[in-house]
């Protein structure tokens, strides 16, 4: 849109990026397998807690951490000093890019990758380097991106598992990154962990210069609330918390979070059941000779050719929304692992469509 006259031109960095707007309008009532969201949705003890716990006096008053800090703490085993709570894994990339990257320094993130890497990077006015994922398998590119860090790089970002692909890294690639990287601030995004087991957050005390992040919006069901972690060494944490608002995770998230942590046999009843139903789907996709990744994620990647939009649309028709990645990683749709009924709910429609 062309600015009127006597406006304020933004700095130009922002004029030269491209808009994000994810598609989110009108999902509510669908079958939600496009944005890797819990498809059954949070906890029951978190909606009690809100019930319980949130008052109008609660309302009122600017939320206190202390006690969800220590609750997530032990979830995670970590110590409270060594994490910050932040307004969903956004915030953490957002945070972390404002404290270590100044304008025109190297940032080396990953193609096809989580978008708001990128996004924030372009906003801090980085010099942004990317390392493509191989095609058509798509594996974790770990020579490439060793080969591609130097004495420039001043931060790395990767998430682990990726986002669309679903393949990963092992812990041993990671502290080959650490080491190549040691000059630079390197996260990891950690929002599938759950599904993949492999994590790097046992090695922040050890490592300066790591940083790992969580979400909630993923297996604990609660993407509404916005509410992540982001984890690193506690003399690191002491800088993260100046270059972070000091109320930007609201005072239900935080009683969510609590609640959430505390009910650990409704996440393994999950994580087991969206470990099926992923098998379930690539057997599926295997028996309509269907090309896809093989994931370590709640997503599997899938190669639809030049039917992806088509299918996308048709899927869309039956109310099952999926999410079109074609744009990055040609022909391919991301399909979110909800249940097994789910899952057969998808692989009945995409057959009937896929057949024609």
């Amino acid at each position: 849109m062309k600015l009127p006259k006597g406006a304020i031109k933004p700095r130009p960095a922002v004029q030269q990026m491209a808009a994000y707007s994810p598609p989110t309008g009108g999902r509510v009532g669908k079958l939600r397998l496009d944005f890797n969201e819990n498809t059954v949705g949070c906890s029951p003890r978190v909606i009690d807690a809100l019930r319980t716990l949130i008052t109008p006096d609660t309302l009122a008053v600017y939320p206190e951490y202390g006690e969800a800090k220590a609750a997530v703490a032990e979830y995670f085993r970590v110590r409270p000093e060594q994490f910050v709570f932040t307004n969903g894994t956004d915030e953490a990339i957002q945070v972390f890019i404002n404290t270590y990257v100044d304008d025109g320094q190297e940032v080396l993130v990953l193609k096809p990758a989580y978008a708001m890497y990128r996004f924030y990077a372009e906003v801090a006015g980085a010099k942004i380097k990317e390392v493509a994922y191989p095609q058509p398998g798509m594996e974790f590119p770990l020579q490439d991106l060793l080969d591609a860090i130097t004495p420039q790089t001043r931060a790395v970002l990767i998430s682990n598992p990726n986002n669309p692909t679903g393949t990963g890294v092992s812990l041993l690639g990671i502290e080959r990154i650490l080491h190549r990287a040691r000059k630079a601030a390197v996260l990891v995004d950690e929002a599938y962990y759950e599904f993949c087991g492999v994590t790097a957050l046992t090695e922040i005390e050890r490592v300066p210069n790591l940083f790992v992040c969580r979400t909630f919006s993923k297996v604990f069901g609660m993407a509404a609330m916005r509410l992540g972690c982001l984890f690193s060494h506690e003399a690191n944490i002491a800088y993260l918390h100046k270059a972070q608002s000091p109320y930007s995770v609201n005072g239900m998230a935080i009683v969510a979070a609590r609640a959430a942590v505390e009910d650990t046999g409704y996440i393994e009843n999950y994580v087991a059941e969206v470990l099926a139903a992923r098998e379930l789907l690539s057997v599926g996709l295997e028996k309509l000779a269907i090309p896809y990744v093989p994931s370590s994620a709640n997503f599997v990647l899938a190669n639809l050719g030049k039917r992806a939009i088509e299918i996308r649309d048709a899927l869309r028709g039956q109310a099952i929304l999926v999410r079109d990645r074609s744009y990055e990683a040609p022909g391919c749709v991301r399909f979110t692992v909800g249940t097994r009924e789910q899952t057969r709910r998808l692989l009945t429609a995409l057959e009937e469509i896929w057949t024609q």
